[in-house]
């Protein structure tokens, strides 16, 4: 009840949490760091409030069926395993976070910013992210018109924005680093559910 009620406070819960994300998402995730954890909603907190919000819409107005498509393959535990991720957003994303982090402590290895400080970097702008997509997924089903790719681009240019202002917003480097990083991330994510899959298919024969 604690969290719910946090969670729901206009001044510094989710909402405020929000709007500090979309105007400075870098400098508001270093004060929580370093000075103040009392204003923003907990990281994991966030991205599961806001992955289950994603998943709402997508059950209501059901928009991931013209995008994405899991078919039987040669692999039942690799479409399982695809099948739990479309199904549990918000733990799928904690795991692709470790990902994108990895490649993020490779790409800014001389910045003095831990694994754990990263992991709450990814845990908030993900969670802006599936807002995104949330939102895309009310206006395609109210409107009929395919937005999904445009909010997947503004998403793609939020999170290179917001990660590059985390590490060093003055430089365009910054935010070319943190979008390879995190296409390399998800593309390690999901490559590594499908080695998963079919190696224990493989195993198991």
């Amino acid at each position: 009840m604690h969290e719910i009620e946090h969670v729901l406070h206009f001044e510094k819960g989710l909402f405020f949490t929000i709007r500090e994300l979309l105007l400075r998402p870098g400098k508001c995730v270093r004060e929580y760091i370093s000075e103040n954890r009392s204003r923003l909603v907990k990281p994991i907190i966030f991205i599961i409030v806001t992955s289950l919000i994603y998943t709402l819409a997508e059950h209501f107005f059901h928009i991931e069926k013209g995008y994405f498509k899991i078919s039987d393959s040669t692999s039942p535990t690799f479409d399982a395993i695809s099948n739990w991720v479309h199904s549990h957003y918000g733990y799928a994303n904690i795991i692709m976070g470790f990902f994108i982090a990895c490649w993020l402590r490779i790409f800014f290895r001389k910045h003095d910013v831990n694994f754990f400080e990263i992991s709450i970097l990814l845990s908030f702008v993900m969670g802006i992210g599936m807002l995104f997509l949330a939102l895309a997924a009310v206006l395609n089903g109210v409107t009929g018109l395919k937005l999904m790719p445009v909010f997947s681009l503004i998403t793609l240019i939020y999170l290179s924005w917001s990660i590059g202002q985390f590490f060093d917003p003055r430089k365009l480097a910054s935010l070319l680093k943190a979008g390879a990083a995190y296409a390399l991330g998800f593309a390690t994510f999901s490559a590594s559910t499908w080695v998963l899959g079919l190696g224990y298919d493989a195993m198991m024969r």
